[in-house]
């Protein structure tokens, strides 16, 4: 299964427009954004958890990232409210769940081989950065010199770019945004491979926006 696997291209994804596809675990269904593989997959995904729903126990070979949407993500380790980021670095394992039901934004099998940083940010944590123009808020979620992870907060109306020499995703978390005329609201996901810079105007309701730069595939990335 291959889908949006051409890294050399601008892409963006209107999630919600998007049908939902179980999963093997009962409950738990997905919104394929990027995927390479069939189960076991470089994947890029939106997956909801049904209330009540679990996943069996599993190893993170390639290691995960997610940012919790909507509800409470839950497993052996700790509740993590909408809003959390979570990184799992090749080798952890989890059984994850969710009582109540929740949605999460979730990479897989897209680690560098050698990266050991587990990473747990609850919402409103993280390292505040001087916001770009046109911005309110900037927070630094993970950065490791080779790849970094934001979360920033726009102004309503406000024109805003975003510098890309390595490679750049995105995920529009609350309010909309207008690239190249094209609105995305929430939810809605994008890449640009580098030197392809993010020039957007963000909605009358402002935008939050998740952001990770660096390449789109590390050279190093953890083999299957």
């Amino acid at each position: 299964m291959r889908i949006n696997d051409d890294l050399t291209k601008p892409v963006t994804v209107h999630s919600a427009a998007l049908d939902w596809i179980p999963s093997p675990a009962p409950g738990v269904d997905r919104k394929m954004l990027f995927r390479i593989g069939e189960e076991k997959a470089r994947a890029t995904s939106i997956v909801r958890y049904a209330a009540g729903s679990a996943f069996p126990p599993h190893t993170h070979t390639g290691g995960e990232e997610f940012v919790v949407l909507d509800g409470i993500f839950q497993d052996e380790h700790g509740d993590y409210p909408a809003g959390s980021y979570i990184r799992n670095p090749p080798g952890t394992s989890h059984m994850p769940a969710s009582a109540g039901g929740c949605s999460i934004f979730v990479r897989l099998w897209q680690f560098r081989a050698e990266d050991r940083d587990q990473t747990v940010r609850r919402p409103g944590e993280g390292r505040k950065d001087t916001p770009r123009p046109g911005a309110e808020s900037a927070l630094i979620l993970f950065d490791d010199g080779r790849e970094q992870v934001r979360l920033e907060e726009w102004r309503a109306g406000a024109a805003v770019t975003v510098d890309n020499a390595e490679g750049l995703e995105f995920l529009v978390l609350k309010g909309s945004l207008t690239v190249d005329g094209e609105r995305l609201e929430r939810l809605a996901w994008g890449r640009l491979p580098a030197g392809t810079s993010l020039a957007a105007e963000a909605g009358a309701d402002g935008a939050q926006v998740w952001m990770k730069r660096g390449p789109l595939m590390h050279a190093d990335v953890c083999a299957f």
